[in-house]
């Protein structure tokens, strides 16, 4: 979950650092460092933002042309100056910088103290940068096979960059369940290493996706890959797609703001070229190439972790309505330690929006040993879900940079709309009239959100001055708005820290009701369904309790609006789609509210964007 970033070559690094740490914040903010070399190692290491950082080094020697930089989310060790990275070895002659968890660090630290060494942190990124020192002074080996070496006693997830001072402009990079990309410079010799493209993007176009149990060495001679095993490798080099405007602000106050008002365009580039309403055709390779295994299929799982896994369950709804195949939705974290029934007419789904989750990837990895045909969701090209998986659709949603998900989630509800209506129609199971009005209404969903983000604004700023203060939050929705109700209330607990829970709105009777009096705020997703009526009940037993109701409503809505303290419109749709325009009003309930009560809503306290350790 922290952001590593590095570069060899003939320009001064400092500012390339800094402003890719910047980049990578939202991987992970208790702590950053860097090392740069001239001559000597000079390390610069601060608790808090890379801003701290920043201001540590403002009258520094900083100069170089070789360094790494790191931003940190603490697994071992409290975040302090102390943990940051990078960490030395014991001479002081390496420098490694590290994502990931080396699972048997206190039985190597115990191995390492008994042959004399010493350590100043917590961490277990200090004791794999022991052992490299000491594998390569006890083997008598160079620095890259000393590495490789070391990496065959660790167990655990990493990606890792070295810079030694024995070695001038070169870099070691290695990764296993964590992700590396390495960027090819313009000039001989010149290269860059980060956990994603973004801090790549401004200066090369080529790069480089590690595959896990590779390491890679770059130099003035060039660029070399080996595996684990000592097989050299071929490089294969990528050209990003991936804009420099697509990871700046734009003129709006933080990347989240930014991410909401581009729901228009993203979830339009989701589905963009994947169906044709002339012929009643899709275009997604998928399914094309799964043909026959859809046809025969049993059952379909899906995986996924917070936001990933509210996505799911609206395709649970979305899949057994239309294809009618039973679904499961799963807490990727809870799935691959349950001993699951999985079978070959099984097609198991993982939604990842970074597609490095760790949890998911470790689920999908069991599926694929079981046989299960396993498909992936996600957003990040190159990273390894679609690498892992049989077959898969990216959402195209673009960077997000902000740590609560909010453009992702409707990318990939929009990518799981087209998927379970491609099940459909292999299956048989869908008219041609259905199919040409979930079409249609589809096509019109991205002008939906645009003129919805444009009405609702005003009326949620004025929602959420007067209950930024509150304590407590209830969600309520039945049917497809019941993953929007959680998705809502993660939303609000992410970034204002309030405490909010997301129910179905029947289950409020049993429990939650007793939580209800004037001072709770009570948001009830009460469009137009096939449950209105029993939503309208709910909302009257909240209202009998002096519960305060926040209600999301179809538009023209008479009978929400005459009891509700206040109603949010959003557009009439098919009520499979309701989800990709309810959850909008929503997220700006809770920026606005973070916002009002001064949170970080890029960067809230203790989170990170792309979770890579269980």
């Amino acid at each position: 979950m922290c952001g590593i970033v590095a570069y060899t070559g003939e320009h001064q690094v400092y500012e390339f650092l800094i402003k890719g740490l910047k980049r990578l914040e939202y991987r992970g903010y208790d702590s950053a460092g860097i090392a740069i070399l001239n001559g000597d190692l000079k390390i610069f290491k601060q608790k808090g933002k890379v801003s701290d950082l920043e201001e540590l080094t403002h009258n520094a020697d900083i100069s170089g042309t070789s360094g790494i930089g790191h931003t940190r989310w603490a697994t071992h060790g409290e975040p302090n100056q102390v943990n940051a990275h990078p960490h030395i070895s014991q001479s002081g002659d390496i420098a490694v910088i590290h994502n990931g968890i080396i699972e048997n660090y206190a039985t190597l630290k115990d191995l390492l103290i008994s042959r004399g060494h010493t350590f100043n942190s917590d961490t277990d990124t200090e004791v794999l940068t022991h052992l490299i020192e000491e594998i390569q002074n006890h083997e008598k080996v160079d620095l890259f096979e000393a590495v490789r070496l070391a990496l065959n006693e660790v167990v655990g997830a990493y990606a890792i960059v070295i810079l030694s001072k024995h070695h001038p402009k070169t870099l070691i990079g290695a990764r296993k369940g964590s992700p590396l990309v390495v960027g090819v410079g313009e000039q001989n010799g010149e290269y860059y290493m980060a956990s994603d493209a973004t801090p790549i993007v401004e200066y090369t176009r080529d790069v480089i996706y590690l595959n896990d149990n590779e390491i890679a060495l770059v130099s003035p001679e060039g660029l070399k890959i080996k595996s684990l095993e000592n097989v050299e490798k071929t490089p294969y080099i990528h050209k990003l797609e991936l804009t420099l405007d697509a990871i700046e602000k734009g003129g709006y106050d933080h990347f989240m703001l930014k991410e909401i008002y581009e729901q228009p365009k993203s979830i339009y580039d989701s589905m963009r070229g994947r169906f044709s309403t002339q012929d009643l055709t899709f275009a997604m390779r998928s399914l094309r190439e799964y043909e026959s295994k859809i046809k025969n299929l049993e059952r379909v799982i899906i995986v996924g972790c917070g936001t990933s896994w509210h996505a799911g369950l609206v395709g649970e709804y979305l899949i057994e309505e239309f294809a009618r195949l039973p679904v499961e939705v799963e807490y990727a974290s809870e799935f691959r330690y349950r001993n699951p029934v999985i079978t070959e007419d099984d097609l198991v789904i993982a939604i990842s929006q970074s597609g490095e989750t760790a949890d998911t990837l470790a689920a999908l990895e069991m599926a694929k040993e079981k046989g299960a045909t396993v498909y992936g969701i996600c957003n990040v090209v190159g990273s390894s879900i679609p690498r892992m998986t049989h077959a898969g659709a990216y959402t195209h949603a673009g960077p997000e940079i902000g740590v609560a998900s909010t453009k992702a989630f409707t990318a990939q509800v929009t990518v799981l709309t087209l998927l379970a209506l491609g099940i459909a129609n292999i299956r048989g199971r869908l008219s041609k009239q259905q199919l040409s009005t979930m079409f249609a209404e589809l096509e019109a969903i991205p002008e939906k959100v645009h003129h919805l983000l444009e009405s609702c604004a005003d009326d949620v700023v004025r929602i959420s001055a007067q209950y930024k203060d509150s304590n407590n939050f209830l969600y309520l929705g039945r049917g497809y708005n019941f993953p929007v109700a959680l998705e809502g209330a993660l939303k609000l607990k992410e970034i204002s820290y309030i405490h909010a829970e997301g129910y179905p709105a029947a289950e409020m009777k049993h429990g939650p009701i007793a939580l209800i009096d004037e001072n709770m705020p009570v948001v009830v997703i009460a469009t137009n369904s096939a449950y209105y009526e029993k939503v309208l009940s709910n909302i009257q037993e909240v209202k009998a309790r002096k519960g305060i109701i926040i209600a999301i409503v179809t538009q023209g809505d008479q009978k929400v609006k005459a009891i509700a303290d206040h109603c949010i419109e959003i557009p009439e749709t098919e009520e499979s789609l309701v989800p990709l325009l309810a959850t909008i009003p929503l997220q700006l309930l809770s920026y606005h509210i973070a916002v009002m009560r001064g949170c970080n809503v890029d960067q809230p306290r203790n989170l990170a964007k792309s979770v890579t350790v269980e």
